[in-house]
């Protein structure tokens, strides 16, 4: 019980009193564990933390005696003015590392408490695995930093701060990481702990998504960085300092892509007063730091975007340039249903503030004459709507590659016709990515009518093949460590409303009409492109009602089971390997038998 007030109140500080009471009403306070991303019958506490018995740390240790060439890791201290039991604790997690070859690289930004700098002469006494240096002026975290990193003779650089710890085997899993892959940048996940040691939450991160990087540093800790890569970068950059690291791991990744994330919680971060990670109100600045970070990073690449404020500080929109005036081609299957496709069809046109595209509306098998109707006032309301007729069997596959094939535009949209669009620069948000080189797929922020969510991304995995996350989740709220409200990366969108260049359609064969002609074949789809190395997109930025399945209804015929079975296997076959291994942007330490985060 303790654990889920301590949860409680880190919610209300880090949400505010409106989101946590929404949070209250939608689950109840009987459920309030779930609500804060714990389970009453399973919280993430030290019960059920990864704990190490005696046959475990022996193998560790004769794992370490195996590794070929073990790097020297430095690890990167800056101290000021922080109370000598939370450095104490701090220097004893290093000390306590299973993995021998570390040095701890301390310096003192002059801080006026002479507690703190007599405890890091007493914690260096006697010890020469650890170096210090003592600053004359104070210079701020980022020339403490550096400083202390001058020190390092390591291969490669840990960054732990000076009132938080890391877990016995958090060097090991890291110089195992390195030997395995040779990566030069590596992150691990996180707890976050109490000035009492109870731990309040975990974030068990994606691999690298250089996307969500963009929305935030989700990053965050254990960082480690191959030393000379640090020194090519030049170090923390005092002008970023309250989002240093932040500013520190963009460098990096614009360097090398060469990224290790390791699924396992090695760092644990304090929460204590005044700190960005109880109150981000705390350090206002470091939102504006965070700011001029990424502002860095797009000149480095010369990407041509703005930054803009995400949903609460800390968080961002990159929203980049649309590149030309490029036609969109708008596809819409339907069979009958005259008012949901009246609905559909009205929302992009007076709606959407991009103009340039045109509506493609794909009639399977109409026969209403409310619906032939519909599809001659629609096609007299507006220039750029016509429709086609695809007469045969109901496969979603082969009706979108029949469209695509007819449609004029450089980008495609598929798009239900129980979509109704909500978000007025919904096209340029979606072309934004589309016109990336390196993009694939983009989705959207999907809602239904009760304004719960239907999709914010695809998970490969859940049920054993795929779910949509955070689906049931009111709008409104956040999700697991804010991901509902970011652009991310993902394995795979819907295609109930999903934009895609014409070209890398055609290119990859469009949708499996053989084998996927109902269920998956998006999510096929989208795992083909990440097969070419692309990167799939969703963003929050586009958002859409979708009355799921309102037109041809669910899967509960004998003969619709039999067939989603059918595709059902097919698809696991063909994705094994990826099933397996686990999807890259959904962490192991995450259920694969819900879609709302909760811990496994």
């Amino acid at each position: 019980m303790r654990v889920i007030i301590e949860r409680a109140r880190y919610s209300l500080r880090n949400d505010g009193f409106k989101t946590f009471v929404r949070k209250v009403r939608y689950r109840g306070w009987r459920k309030i564990g779930r609500l804060l991303n714990l389970r009453i019958s399973g919280i993430y506490t030290k019960a059920n933390r990864r704990k190490l018995n005696e046959r475990e740390m022996r193998r560790i240790r004769e794992e370490i005696g195996k590794l070929p060439d073990p790097p020297l890791i430095s690890v990167v201290m800056p101290v000021y003015n922080v109370a000598p039991e939370w450095l104490h604790k701090a220097v004893d997690s290093v000390r306590s590392q299973l993995y021998p070859h570390w040095e701890l690289c301390i310096a003192d930004d002059a801080s006026p408490s002479e507690s703190t700098r007599e405890a890091v002469r007493q914690l260096a006494a006697g010890d020469g695995r650890i170096k210090t240096v003592f600053l004359k002026e104070n210079g701020g975290i980022s020339r403490c930093s550096n400083a202390a990193a001058a020190l390092a003779e390591g291969h490669y650089i840990a960054f732990l701060d000076h009132d938080d710890e890391l877990a016995p085997d958090a060097l090991y899993e890291m110089a195992l990481a390195i030997c395995r892959t040779g990566a030069e940048l590596l992150y691990s996940d996180e707890e976050l702990i109490s000035e009492k040691d109870r731990i309040v939450s975990a974030h068990f991160k994606p691999d690298f998504s250089p996307d969500l990087l963009y929305s935030h540093n989700y990053v965050t800790h254990l960082m480690v960085l191959k030393t000379s890569l640090f020194r090519e970068i030049g170090g923390f950059d005092s002008q970023c300092d309250g989002a240093q690291d932040y500013d520190l791991v963009l460098a990096a990744a614009d360097r090398t892509d060469r990224i290790q994330h390791v699924p396992r919680a090695l760092y644990r971060w304090r929460c204590i007063a005044g700190s960005t990670s109880v109150d981000p109100g705390a350090k206002r600045y470091a939102h504006e730091a965070g700011r001029r970070a990424l502002q860095k990073s797009l000149r480095r690449k010369q990407i041509d975007a703005e930054v803009l404020d995400g949903y609460q500080p800390f968080f961002y929109r990159v929203r980049r340039r649309i590149s030309g005036n490029p036609l969109v081609s708008i596809i819409v299957p339907f069979r009958d249903q005259p008012d949901m496709l009246r609905s559909c069809f009205e929302s992009v046109l007076q709606r959407s503030t991009y103009r340039h595209f045109e509506i493609i509306g794909i009639s399977n098998n109409s026969r209403r004459k409310a619906t032939l109707a519909q599809i001659k006032r629609l096609a007299r309301m507006d220039k750029r709507v016509r429709f086609e007729a695809f007469n045969e069997p109901f496969n979603y596959s082969r009706i979108n590659n029949f469209a695509v094939r007819r449609a004029a535009g450089e980008h495609i949209v598929l798009m239900n016709n129980d979509i109704e669009i909500i978000t007025p620069e919904w096209i340029e948000a979606l072309l934004e990515h589309s016109q990336r080189s390196e993009v694939g797929a983009v989705g959207a922020k999907l809602i239904y009518a009760d304004n719960k969510i239907q999709h914010a991304g695809v998970i490969i995995g859940i049920a054993g093949f795929a779910g949509h996350a955070h689906r049931h989740l009111p709008k409104e709220l956040p999700g697991y460590m804010s991901r509902a409200m970011l652009i991310q990366n993902v394995s795979a969108v819907t295609a109930a409303l999903m934009m895609v260049r014409k070209s890398l359609y055609l290119q990859i064969g469009g949708l499996d009409e053989e084998n996927l002609s109902v269920a998956l074949n998006d999510v096929d789809f989208c795992l083909r492109l990440r097969q070419r190395g692309l990167l799939n997109v969703y963003t929050p930025y586009c958002e859409a009602y979708h009355y799921e399945s309102a037109s041809r209804g669910y899967e509960e015929t004998p003969e619709k089971k039999q067939r989603f079975r059918r595709e059902v296997d097919f698809f696991q076959r063909r994705w094994r390997a990826l099933l397996d291994a686990g999807d890259p942007y959904y962490n192991p330490n995450l259920s694969l038998n819900r879609e709302d985060f909760a811990y496994r």
